[in-house]
C-alpha cells in the first residue's frame, strides 16, 4: 500500500515520516513552497525530539516523497490522510473550511479505490460531511470510503506516542477501509478500536476535555493548599494512588495550553450548547485555566509590592517543553498582564524566543537564563525545560535585585529557595 498525507504541520509531518519509517510509501502535501524547500532538503521545519533523524532516514530510504499538488497526492495513494488545521472560529466551533477544501481537491483526484482518513481533530458529522464533498466531486460512492482515524499526540513526544501509542481509533462503515488502515500500522503493537464514524470523532474530544477538566481540577485544588496551608504535590499523589484515578495530568501549575486543549475545549462546548445541552463542568473548566496566570500576577503583585517599574524575568515562553510552540502558551497571557501592570519585561528560552519575538517585540530577550534574571525584581519559572532545573538558586539569588521567585511548575522546592535568600511563591503552597 502507498500512503499520502495533506498538511505538515506537528500533525501530518510526524505522521507521514512514521508510516515511512514502518515501510509504507509516503507522499506527504503542502502548498507552502517554503516549507517545501526546507522538507525536501531533509529538515523538519518543526521542533520535535527525533523527527528530523527519522525524516532524514526515510527520504534516504526514498520511502517519503514531498508535493505541492493533492491531485498527485489522490492518484498515488491507496489511503490520503487529511491533516491540516482546525481552528478555533470566532464562535468557538472547530473551522472545517481547509478539511472540506481539500476533501474536495480529492474528490476531483481519485479514479481508483482511495480510503480518506480524517487525522485532524473535527466535530461529530465531519467524516459524513466529507463523503458527501467527495460523492459531489467524484460521482461515485464506490471510489472512496471515509475513516476517524484520531491522533493522540504530545508536542515534545509525538514520535514516541505514534510508534508506541496507547491505543488506535479507526472509525469507519466499512470493514474493508478499517481493514487497510489497520494494516498501515501492522508492525505497531497496540490495542485498536474499530468503531463507528461517529464514536471516533467523539472519542478524541472526550479525551482531552477530559484531561483539560482533571488539570483545572488539581489547579483549583491547589488554591485550597495554598490557603490552608497544604501541599498540592502530597494531595495530588494521594489522589493519583488511587487506581480509579490515576496520576497523570494532576500537576498544578499555570494552567494548560498549546494547540489542543483550548480549541477542542472550546469546540466540545460549542457542540453542546448547539445540541441544547448544559455544558457547565467545560464552562468551568476554562474559567479556572483562565485564572490561574492572573492569580499567580496577583500573588506576584503582592509579594513585590506592586509591579509598576519592576523587572520581571520569565524562564521558558514554549507552551511546554520540547517544543517551540507558543500557541496559548501561558507566557503570553503573563507578558500581556506584566505590561498592563507597567513591569519592565524580559524572557528568555531554549527555542521559542523567535516565536515570542514575533508577537511581543517590546519584550527584551535574552538566551541565558541567569543574564536575563540579573537585576530582576522577579523571577518566573514559567515553562519546565530541564535546563532550568538544574540552576543554583544561589547563583539566581546572586544576580537578582529583588528576592522573589514564582516557581510556576514546581521545579525547586521551598527549603532550596530559602536558603538561597529568595521569597518563594509557588502553585498549591503558601507563601
Amino acid at each position: 500500500m502507498k500512503a499520502a498525507v495533506v498538511g505538515t504541520g506537528y500533525v501530518g509531518l510526524v505522521t507521514g515520516v512514521i508510516l515511512a519509517d514502518l515501510g509504507i510509501h509516503t507522499l506527504c502535501v503542502d502548498k507552502d513552497q517554503a516549507k517545501l524547500k526546507i522538507l525536501r532538503a531533509g529538515r523538519s521545519p518543526i521542533y520535535e525530539p527525533g523527527l528530523e533523524e527519522i525524516q532524514k532516514k526515510v527520504m534516504e530510504k526514498r520511502l517519503l516523497n514531498f508535493t505541492d499538488s493533492i491531485a498527485e497526492a489522490a492518484s498515488y495513494a491507496d489511503v490520503i490522510f487529511i491533516a491540516v488545521g482546525t481552528p478555533m472560529d470566532a464562535d468557538g466551533s472547530a473551522d472545517l473550511a481547509a478539511v472540506k477544501a481539500v476533501a474536495r481537491e480529492i474528490g476531483k483526484g481519485i479514479s481508483s479505490y482511495t480510503v480518506v482518513v480524517d487525522k485532524s481533530t473535527v466535530p461529530v458529522g465531519t467524516g459524513k460531511a466529507v463523503q458527501e464533498i467527495l460523492l459531489e466531486e467524484c460521482g461515485d460512492s464506490a471510489l472512496f470510503d471515509v475513516v476517524s482515524c484520531p491522533e493522540f499526540l504530545r508536542e515534545g513526544s509525538a514520535v514516541e506516542d505514534t510508534l508506541h501509542p496507547d491505543r488506535i481509533v479507526i472509525g469507519a462503515s466499512s470493514e474493508k477501509a478499517a481493514e487497510m488502515v489497520k494494516r498501515l500500522y501492522a508492525s505497531i503493537e497496540t490495542e485498536f478500536l474499530l468503531t463507528d464514524l461517529p464514536s471516533a470523532e467523539l472519542i478524541k474530544y472526550a479525551s482531552n476535555c477530559f484531561l483539560a477538566c482533571k488539570i483545572s481540577y488539581i489547579n483549583m485544588i491547589s488554591r485550597f493548599c495554598e490557603a490552608q496551608g497544604g501541599c498540592v504535590e502530597d494531595v495530588a499523589k494521594g489522589m493519583g494512588l488511587d487506581s480509579r484515578i490515576g496520576g497523570q495530568f494532576l500537576k498544578a501549575g499555570l494552567g494548560w495550553g498549546g494547540s489542543c486543549f483550548p480549541k477542542d475545549v472550546s469546540a466540545l462546548i460549542w457542540m453542546g450548547k448547539e445540541l441544547g445541552m448544559d455544558v457547565s463542568l467545560l464552562d468551568a473548566a476554562v474559567q479556572i485555566n483562565e485564572d490561574q496566570p492572573q492569580h499567580c500576577l496577583r500573588r506576584l503583585s503582592e509579594a513585590t509590592g506592586g509591579l509598576a517599574g519592576k523587572k520581571v524575568a520569565l524562564w521558558g515562553l514554549s507552551f511546554k517543553p520540547n517544543t517551540d510552540d507558543v500557541r496559548d502558551a501561558k507566557s503570553l497571557e503573563l507578558i500581556k498582564g506584566l505590561r498592563e501592570m507597567g513591569a519592565e519585561i524580559y524572557g528568555t528560552d531554549p527555542i521559542a524566543i523567535e516565536a515570542v519575538q514575533a508577537l511581543h517585540p517590546d519584550v527584551t530577550y535574552l538566551e541565558d537564563p541567569l543574564a536575563t534574571a540579573a537585576d530582576a525584581d522577579a523571577v518566573v519559572l514559567v515553562t519546565e525545560w530541564p535546563e532550568y532545573a538544574g540552576i543554583e538558586l544561589n547563583e539566581l539569588s546572586s544576580v537578582m535585585k529583588g528576592n522573589v521567585f514564582f516557581d510556576g511548575r514546581r521545579q525547586f522546592t521551598k527549603a532550596e529557595a530559602i536558603e538561597a535568600g529568595l521569597v518563594y511563591l509557588t502553585i498549591g503552597q503558601s507563601n
